[in-house]
């Protein structure tokens, strides 16, 4: 189906407001995100099976807690009051990681965390599609990831600068952490509208039996983002990478620069491309760059392999990321987007879990080629059961 093209002021201030949201809090998050596996790893002792397991039980924390959010979001009708709680969580949050003794504390704050990217994320990504024509859901995804990318890119290139200037004390540069986070929550209570949404007594109220009319073409999607999830583990590997092939402490969050600033530049084209072309298309496109990006990885000895690896694995971001989330748009009824969406990431979270305790055990047993030459061979299946594939990509509502 043909759509026409969409212009950067045709999407609502509601997706700018969530995008600079994302921003801020990402911003926040990156910064101490750059800096966590040399805290663990140099300063605490962690393992690297270790990083993988307390990556991946953070992100599937934040996954589990989506499906509840996105389906209280539906019964309630209300979506902000979730975002607000959610990043206000996450932002409570960042003060823990420089006072952190050990790697329970660690843990802790992780999880709380994650609880509160959890809270939000379903009920946010359900609020894109909300207030957002169907003819432009590509492009607004593709601008919030874009925005969020942005803020990736700050929140690393800050945590050098300050590691720069206060000679590499990690500590008090994850302080500063807290400063964008709450910005973030006071960007959400002044600028987020959220559309009214039929009230109980104007439709039907939401019911757990709903989750059966989530059709085969919505669980399509959600199998293919599974898959898509377990060729890519946690990004704390592509740090712990950059130290490993030649990077100094202090310039180790390069490697979150480039490939954020590649995903930020990338992600809203991507997302007006997948208002006009086949999906289909550049899931495949993004797929390619996964893989070469983990043969470069795995066969980096240098900082130049490892940086072209980044690249690679920003591109493959900006292709599927923002797409996923305008095809699990498409894919559910408008009453049960929030469901959908929580469904959607909780099987992905699962996904990461399990990717990044394998990416964990391989570096520790077999070293960091092997870690990542995995990761290309799942990103082949991944590819090779696309191609096998096809479904309708258009708005269901």
């Amino acid at each position: 189906m043909s759509q026409r093209p969409v212009q950067r002021s045709a999407l609502p201030r509601t997706i700018w407001a969530l995008g600079f949201a994302s921003l801020f809090m990402d911003m926040s998050s990156e910064l101490v995100h750059a800096l966590l596996p040399l805290l663990m790893v140099n300063v605490l002792g962690a393992s690297m099976l270790a990083v993988g397991i307390i990556e991946g039980v953070a992100e599937a924390t934040a996954a589990i807690t989506k499906v509840f959010s996105g389906a209280l979001s539906d019964h309630w009708r209300r979506r902000k009051p979730l975002l607000v709680f959610g990043y206000g969580l996450a932002a409570l949050t960042k003060p823990v990681f420089p006072l952190a003794a050990s790697l329970g504390w660690i843990m802790a704050a992780r999880f709380a965390d994650r609880v509160g990217k959890g809270i939000r994320g379903a009920p946010r990504d359900a609020l894109v599609a909300d207030v957002t024509p169907a003819h432009a859901r590509g492009a607004a995804y593709g601008l919030r990831q874009a925005l969020d990318s942005v803020g990736a890119v700050l929140g690393p290139l800050l945590a050098i600068l300050l590691m720069l200037a206060w000679a590499g004390d990690v500590q008090a540069v994850l302080w500063v952490a807290v400063v964008p986070a709450t910005i973030t929550v006071l960007i959400l209570l002044l600028w987020v509208r959220e559309p009214a949404m039929p009230s109980a007594a104007e439709s039907r109220a939401w019911r757990w039996q709903d989750y059966r009319l989530l059709q085969r073409r919505y669980w399509l999607v959600v199998g293919l983002g599974a898959v898509f999830t377990l060729a890519r583990f946690s990004e704390a590997f592509l740090i712990l990478r950059a130290q490993d092939t030649g990077f100094a402490p202090v310039y180790v969050p390069a490697i979150m620069i480039l490939m954020n600033l590649v995903y930020a530049g990338g992600a809203y084209p991507a997302g007006k491309l997948a208002d006009r072309l086949s999906p289909r298309h550049l899931l495949i496109a993004g797929l390619l760059m996964l893989i070469v990006a983990d043969l470069l990885l795995a066969a980096s000895n240098g900082v130049m392999l490892t940086l072209l690896g980044a690249l690679c694995w920003g591109i493959h971001m900006a292709l599927t990321q923002g797409l996923f989330g305008k095809l699990v748009a498409d894919a559910a009824p408008a009453h049960l987007r929030g469901t959908a969406f929580g469904v959607y990431n909780l099987m992905t979270g699962v996904a990461l879990l399990l990717a990044s305790a394998v990416a964990g055990l391989l570096w520790s047993v077999y070293g960091a080629a092997a870690t990542f030459l995995a990761g290309a061979l799942f990103a082949a299946l991944a590819l090779a059961g696309l191609l096998l594939i096809r479904w309708h990509s258009g708005p269901v509502d």
